[in-house]
């Protein structure tokens, strides 16, 4: 009973939070090609918001994912782990409560 809602508390954290990184990613590229401003206010505090949610998760990746073509591929090494863990980890770590 427990081991399940704490699995589904935590997939759900984990769906969030890739959540997030998809929308920051995209944000970023509205922001590269002129599309949306951030000099106005709204969008400027949902990309600190959505900065300040998925640093953890991308600072520590970015050192080791290099550049491809320019791009920055850490978002989607990001959502691939983010996913493993989701899929394969956390049924395993709450499979026995």
């Amino acid at each position: 009973m427990i081991g399940s809602f704490l699995h589904f508390i935590l997939n759900g954290l984990i769906q969030l939070m890739v959540l997030a990184i998809i929308i920051s990613a995209i944000m970023s590229w509205l922001t590269a090609f002129n599309v949306i401003n951030l000099r106005n206010s709204a969008v400027a505090g949902i990309q600190r918001i959505l900065e300040t949610l998925t640093a953890p998760v991308l600072t520590p990746l970015q050192p080791i994912t290099p550049p491809i073509g320019g791009l920055d591929i850490t978002p989607v090494l990001a959502v691939l782990i983010l996913q493993g863990v989701q899929r394969y980890i956390l049924p395993a770590l709450l499979g026995g409560l």
